[in-house]
């Protein structure tokens, strides 16, 4: 039953019904996943700064969006790994912490949607200016274009959650397993008309700009690939692009999933999944796709990799 507490600083969340016989298996595939995403990304940052043909617009982007995925991944899976092994009385947040979580989670969902639509701006100007893209997407641009991606989000959060902590709360139970905006001003027994009003504005917004951006950007770089007999430039496009997309279109169905199962409460634990699951899965799958497809990356693994063994066979 849930607890009716007016404006308590001590909040629980409600996490996963898990059963005692699987608590630690997925409290093993939890934290094997938030280390692939701590190893993958960081990794990906080190080779980054560290090989100086790497120091380009495009790959400096991508530090970003794996900044954004440590940042998201962090301040989620460790409180609730924890949680997963305490009983369900005793999964307890702060209500400071609760708000810093929830701005969290919702500036690394919309910082991810930013990103990435620099970065197909990024690809546009590469494919269909060649000649200009050097002097476009200089350094001072990219920091411009950083700074925005970042700025952007930051102020609006920040307006989310500020209409969020303006209201008063007589709830105490946080019905998801970590905290997020729509979690938040629920415990509020007020008026949340005004709440509800910015929030689909701004998602719709956010939702518009973004795959409004891909798709003008998409079709402009497909009508030059159609138009241009360079197979080299359209060889190049396919890979540069086929790369970004699937990195976008894993980040957009993962955040479409749970957009609609939040329209049938039914489906509780699934909501919850989902949700661990938006910030699992790209923060996993985004540098293993970029790594995969960069021949500047894979060149410099394998030199790292064909260094040791001739090292070992030396030391022989």
């Amino acid at each position: 039953m849930e607890n009716y507490s007016y404006n308590s600083f001590i909040l629980q969340l409600e996490g996963f019904n898990i059963r005692t016989d699987y608590m630690y298996p997925v409290f093993s595939l939890l934290l094997i996943s938030y280390i692939l995403i701590m190893v993958l990304n960081l990794g990906l940052l080190v080779i980054i700064f560290v090989d100086k043909n790497l120091h380009q617009p495009m790959y400096l982007l991508l530090c970003n969006l794996s900044v954004s995925d440590i940042i998201g991944s962090t301040h989620i899976l460790p409180h609730l790994l924890a949680d997963i092994l305490r009983p369900p009385s005793e999964r307890l947040i702060s209500y400071y912490e609760c708000v810093v979580q929830a701005f969290t989670a919702q500036f690394f969902g919309t910082t991810s949607h930013t990103l990435l639509m620099i970065m197909a701006f990024d690809r546009y100007v590469a494919i269909c200016y060649p000649l200009r893209y050097a002097a476009i997407m200089t350094n001072k641009m990219v920091i411009k274009l950083t700074v925005s991606a970042w700025g952007v989000a930051f102020f609006f959060v920040g307006i989310l959650l500020g209409l969020t902590i303006r209201l008063n709360r007589c709830r105490t139970l946080i019905m998801n397993p970590y905290c997020d905006n729509a979690s938040l001003f629920k415990l509020s027994c007020e008026n949340v008309f005004i709440n509800n009003v910015y929030g689909l504005a701004y998602t719709a917004a956010l939702l518009i700009s973004s795959i409004g951006s891909m798709v003008l950007t998409y079709a402009k770089i497909t009508v030059v690939c159609l138009t241009s007999k360079n197979k080299s430039l359209n060889s190049k496009a396919l890979k540069t692009c086929s790369t970004h997309l699937v990195a976008y279109l894993i980040m957009l169905i993962s955040g479409f999933v749970i957009i609609i199962l939040h329209r049938f409460p039914q489906y509780s634990e699934y909501i919850k999944l989902s949700a661990i699951l938006f910030v699992i899965i790209p923060g996993i799958l985004n540098p293993i796709i970029y790594g995969v497809q960069s021949k500047e990356i894979r060149k410099f693994l394998f030199e790292i990799f064909r260094s040791k063994i001739c090292l070992s066979s030396f030391k022989r």
